[in-house]
């Protein structure tokens, strides 16, 4: 992975700074979309416990088995 960075520096030295606000930009995009991946991930796990009563009573057998 460390080849792989150098290779992206090596082209970042080459474009020019307003170009190199937009790679900024893009970075903070997909760090972002990663931190919401995981909180959604997080979140959903930690609601599964709670909703582990509803989901496995008895008074819904019905639609269990559809």
């Amino acid at each position: 992975m460390e080849d792989r960075v150098q290779q992206v520096i090596k082209k970042l030295e080459h474009l020019p700074s307003d170009r190199l606000s937009e790679v900024e930009d893009f970075i903070d995009f997909l760090s972002q979309k990663d931190r919401e991946h995981r909180m959604r991930k997080d979140f959903a796990q930690g609601a599964e416990a709670s909703f582990q009563k509803v989901w496995d009573n008895e008074d819904d057998s019905a639609y269990d088995e559809l």
